[in-house]
């Protein structure tokens, strides 16, 4: 366009330009002014209709999470033990305590993902404790009667009287007993001195 105008001056300038040229090219000029396109950018509206979807899209990815409590109760089992005792003969049993069970609460968490379980914990609480079951073992030996004059307490013959000291020892009596003998019961005369199960050695 700029070399026309150039080209259009310099006629004109020399005369060789009539009046109906110079009217022609001026509106040719004004025409090509008017359908210059502009550089200006278009503004191209927001599509509604994409946002929409594309935030239903996140949503839709976004996952759910929620929690639920379950309770429940189970049994405490109990415990057996056994005592020794000497108020029932050797061999038998008696129960002294019967058993119990016991009882516990327990209280799972659940965590649950788009309405499926991802997680769970739980905690107990004994809200019965258990009764243990207590045995009594008889330990009692009765003393082995003899019709001699030899107490049963003793392996060895140890003379049955009010009191019995060893030989040769610092005891006054009334009996006397040379050593060593077994104590196989229980030592009522105070003869095994160490504990060992063995007096007068």
């Amino acid at each position: 366009m700029q070399k026309l105008k150039t080209w259009f001056h310099n006629l004109s300038s020399v005369g060789k330009v009539s009046v109906i040229a110079v009217i022609a090219l001026s509106g040719l000029f004004t025409a090509s002014a008017m359908s210059t396109p502009s550089n200006t950018p278009e503004t191209v509206p927001l599509n509604s209709t994409n946002t929409n979807s594309s935030l239903n899209k996140i949503e839709e990815q976004t996952p759910v999470i929620s929690t639920k409590t379950e309770t429940t109760t189970e049994s405490v089992p109990f415990d057996t033990t056994t005592v020794d005792t000497s108020d029932l003969p050797s061999g038998q049993t008696k129960v002294q305590t019967e058993g119990v069970n016991g009882e516990k609460t327990i209280i799972y968490t659940i965590t649950l993902t788009n309405g499926i379980e991802t997680n769970r914990t739980s905690q107990e609480t004994i809200t019965k404790e258990p009764v243990n079951k207590v045995i009594q073992n008889g330990t009692y030996v009765a003393p082995v009667k003899t019709r001699s004059n030899c107490d049963p307490n003793y392996s060895g013959c140890v003379p049955i009287a009010s009191d019995v000291d060893c030989s040769g020892g610092s005891g006054n009596g009334p009996a006397y007993v040379k050593g060593p003998v077994q104590v196989i019961g229980r030592d009522i005369y105070g003869l095994d001195r160490d504990g060992d199960g063995w007096g007068c050695e």
